[in-house]
């Protein structure tokens, strides 16, 4: 799994987003501020990951770091385990077909 940390700015100050994906099976959650809930999104993740005017605006990070700022970016939730995240793959991509 990949982890990507977004920021509001291509200054990075403050972390604003965090984007799990498993590029392997076209898959990815993002961490929806509204929802206050993790929503699997590939198609909104691959686009901003793809936009050139974004390339400043994330970093790619390992999964302790990943784990670091998820409580600022959610507001206090822990980053699920892996095997939670593969499990909002699953129903996610269930819910696709």
């Amino acid at each position: 799994m990949s982890y990507y940390v977004i920021y509001r700015t291509d200054e990075q100050g403050e972390p604003a987003g965090l984007f799990v994906m498993d590029a392997g099976h076209g898959q990815a959650v993002l961490w929806d501020h509204r929802a206050r809930a993790w929503a699997y999104d590939p198609g909104l993740v691959v686009r901003f990951l793809d936009d050139y005017r974004n390339f400043d605006r994330y970093r790619n990070v390992s999964r302790a770091e990943a784990e670091a700022v998820t409580e600022t970016v959610t507001g206090g939730e822990k980053l699920p385990a892996e095997g939670e995240l593969r499990a909002i793959f699953e129903s996610g991509a269930g819910a696709d077909r």
